[in-house]
Order: structure tokens, then sequence, then C-alpha cells
């Protein structure tokens, strides 16, 4: 039988350290929207920490920077979505990565997009696929909150496409 191993004294990474351990790994490159059903405003973030949990029932994670905007929206309401960028849309994953500079509702005007028809949420076109979720469980972890969703519907509308990658600090693209 397994047993988890005690609490020890030993130290932790540093934030630097982690990072730069981190930035090997090559990341897909995502943009996680929802729909605000308040104020009728679209809510979009970059997003490379999204992974799929699960064939049966279909399950993907989200990772959201615990008090952000999208946190907020998330705990709100129930259905979201995440585009997986192609490598012609570095330029919108950057826009929506310095977000704190621009509002939500300026950068969807400059983003040709259609709402998802499960969620309500911009899909943005050009993407490699969307994926349309709703929430099935919010888990705090440290600094952020995981969102576990079920997909409601996946769609690959280019499976020719080639993915915009995030690798050691920055945009790349294969080969």
């Amino acid at each position: 039988m397994y047993s988890s191993p005690q609490p020890s004294a030993a130290p932790t990474a540093s934030p630097d350290e982690f990072r730069a351990a981190l930035s090997q790994l090559a990341s897909g490159v995502t943009l996680v929207t929802a729909h605000d059903p308040e104020d009728g405003e679209d809510v979009g973030m970059t997003a490379t920490s999204f992974l799929s949990v699960s064939l049966e029932p279909p399950l993907v994670l989200i990772s959201v920077r615990e008090d952000s905007r999208m946190d907020e929206l998330l705990a709100r309401t129930d259905t979201w979505a995440v585009s997986l960028l192609a490598e012609q849309q570095r330029t919108l994953a950057s826009r929506f990565a310095m977000k704190g500079r621009l509002s939500d509702r300026l950068l969807f005007a400059d983003t040709p997009h259609h709402r998802g028809p499960h969620s309500g949420a911009p899909l943005i076109d050009g993407a490699l696929a969307t994926v349309e979720c709703r929430t099935e469980q919010r888990i705090p972890a440290g600094d952020h909150t995981l969102v576990l969703g079920r997909v409601l519907e996946a769609t690959v509308p280019d499976p020719s496409g080639r993915p915009l990658l995030y690798f050691r600090s920055a945009y790349r693209q294969l080969g």
C-alpha cells in the first residue's frame, strides 16, 4: 500500500528556479474565453496551462491566476471555451497575455471570433481546434485555481494547421 511521504524541512525551489526549469518544457498556446452573463462582456486570457485529463468522460483542465478577472468570472458562470492557437496567431496570444493594458472589450473587437453554441463564449477564428466546457470542479492550488471542465463540444476546423508553442519564455513554431 502506498503512503504519502511525511512533510520535511527540505528547501523549496525559488520562483525563479522553478520558472527556469519549466521554461524547458514546450507547451501549446491557448486562449481561454468566457462570456459574463451579468454584464454581457467577454473575457479572455492566454494560457499554456491546459491539458487533457480524461477521454471517458471527456475532461480538460486549465490553470487560472487566483483573483484574476477570469477566475472571478469562472466562479460565477459554469461554461467557458478554449481555442488552441495556430502558429500565425502569435500576435493574438501576446495581446491577450498583456491584457492589463487593454480592455477585454477592445481585445475582442479586434479579434475574429464567433460564439460557441454551448458556452456562449468566443471561439477564435483560425484556431487549430476549439473546445467548449462546463465546469465540473474548481480546485485551489497555490496562487492559481485549477478548473476541471467537461468537454461539451470539440471541433477541429483545420486538421493541417501547425500549433503555436511556448518554449524558453518565447513563442515558437515547429521545425
